[in-house]
């Protein structure tokens, strides 16, 4: 395990909206971990448990209620940089084309090069939109239109990456390969990644760490280290320990959900 300072320290984190008669709603409460520069963290959750707000605390986009979010043992405003997020949707500027959205991170960082607009075509080829670098994305899917923000976000090999159900809308082959892709890309890497999804073997077979987020408002009711080999593989998924970790995860929830 590692001793370096945490990239991320997410202290006593609570948040409660405030609706217009002046009733509070909390979505969040008392979350508390910390992610360690290079670790893949994985979230899981009932729908509503305020993952997708946790996330967007921790990129900045929304400010906490209560506690604190330290990035490098900064505030988070203070500590934007080199951080990524990839949405639920796909958030593309509708008059440019797909390479140029790739390429508007790179464009903010006045980092424009042809190597840069190579690797650019190399995430659009690799999530099977190759020859659709010129086109617009009205004239793609939804689908589609998703894989060409996952290429944005991983086109500037961003030190902290948060990603919010990233490929919910990809076919289950495509989203299979970019799986495989992500692990490719955080072990060259080693990028810190917080990554959310509904799906809980996708979060172990990802994952150092999988966090486990409990009914409304969340919490973290559960955090559990993955001792599974490196590079992980299709053969990964039907070992014993993988089905008996997804299995505890499952419980975890079923029980907190009051599923029997």
């Amino acid at each position: 395990m590692t001793t370096e300072a945490p990239v991320i320290s997410v202290r006593d984190v609570g948040m409660t909206y405030t609706a217009r008669r002046g009733a509070g709603n909390t979505v969040l409460r008392g979350c508390d971990f910390d992610i360690a520069p290079g670790e893949f963290v994985s979230i899981v959750g009932q729908s509503g448990g305020g993952k997708t707000t946790l996330l967007k605390i921790i990129s900045g986009l929304l400010e906490n209620t209560e506690g604190e979010v330290l990035v490098r043992g900064r505030g988070v405003k203070e500590a934007l940089r080199d951080i990524a997020m990839v949405f639920q949707g796909p958030v593309l500027l509708p008059w440019r084309n797909n390479l140029a959205n790739v390429m508007l991170p790179m464009e903010f960082r006045k980092r424009v090069t042809p190597e840069t607009r190579a690797y650019a075509r190399e995430l659009l080829e690799l999530v099977g939109l190759g020859d659709k670098a010129e086109s617009y994305s009205y004239e793609l899917s939804g689908g589609m239109q998703q894989r060409v923000s996952i290429c944005r976000a991983l086109v500037s090999h961003p030190e902290i990456l948060l990603m919010d159900e990233p490929f919910g809308a990809l076919d289950a082959m495509t989203r299979d390969s970019m799986n495989f892709e992500l692990q490719r890309i955080w072990q060259e890497t080693k990028r810190s990644v917080l990554f959310v999804t509904h799906s809980i073997p996708e979060a172990v077979w990802l994952a150092d760490r999988v966090l486990v987020v409990g009914d409304r408002p969340g919490r973290i009711i559960a955090d559990i280290r993955i001792d599974l080999a490196r590079p992980r593989t299709k053969e990964t998924r039907y070992t014993d320990t993988f089905a008996e970790i997804v299995a505890d995860v499952e419980q975890l929830l079923g029980v907190e959900a009051g599923i029997s």
